[in-house]
């Protein structure tokens, strides 16, 4: 076998080396854009976001009166519970209780019986209560209740006269002062207890 030089056989040369040429590229003519798109599209930007930040502060500053006026009829109602609660005291005291059982009928017994429960003996004499009888007892007027009518009155409709007073039981109870007695000047300071 011989050997040929291996600088004798000529390197295969493809055809894209050929067709590689070097020139320089072609400058691209191309319409400006005019600047007048880009100052209408900003402007309309701008006014976009002013419109929608009006109607946002629009919204949010209605949401706060709408607080408001919830905060005001809460506050109404409030007070409103404070009065029913009040006039629900009022209704529940003593003398009003005592004065809406004599009206429809009840009387105190001026003769009261015990029942000692040790023995089951029987203390006092017994007596029916006579429907003329008063207690004599001292009753003590409730100045909050004038003015608010018994049940009897309620349910004909009548208004409590201002002489018949429901904390007095009628008129048995004595009558009862226009005004409040008042009460003796405090000299200096309020009075406390000693607590040391």
């Amino acid at each position: 076998m011989s050997a040929l030089p291996a600088q004798s056989i000529p390197a295969p040369r493809r055809a894209i080396d050929r067709l590689r040429v070097l020139r320089p590229a072609p400058e691209v003519v191309g319409r400006a854009k005019p600047r007048l798109a880009y100052a209408i599209t900003a402007v309309t930007g701008v006014a976009a976001i002013i419109v929608a930040q009006m109607l946002l502060s629009i919204a949010v500053t209605q949401g706060a009166y709408e607080v408001d006026g919830y905060q005001v009829a809460q506050t109404k109602l409030a007070r409103q519970q404070q009065q029913l609660r009040e006039d629900l005291d009022r209704v529940q005291s003593p003398q009003y209780l005592a004065a809406n059982a004599e009206a429809l009928g009840m009387v105190p017994n001026a003769d009261p019986v015990y029942l000692r429960l040790s023995d089951g003996a029987v203390l006092g004499e017994p007596s029916a209560a006579d429907g003329a009888a008063r207690s004599t007892a001292p009753l003590v007027p409730n100045a909050l209740i004038d003015g608010v009518p018994l049940v009897t009155e309620q349910q004909t409709g009548k208004t409590p006269t201002q002489g018949n007073s429901p904390g007095a039981a009628g008129n048995a109870g004595g009558a009862i002062p226009a005004v409040a007695p008042v009460p003796p000047p405090v000299d200096g300071a309020l009075p406390t207890p000693a607590t040391h």
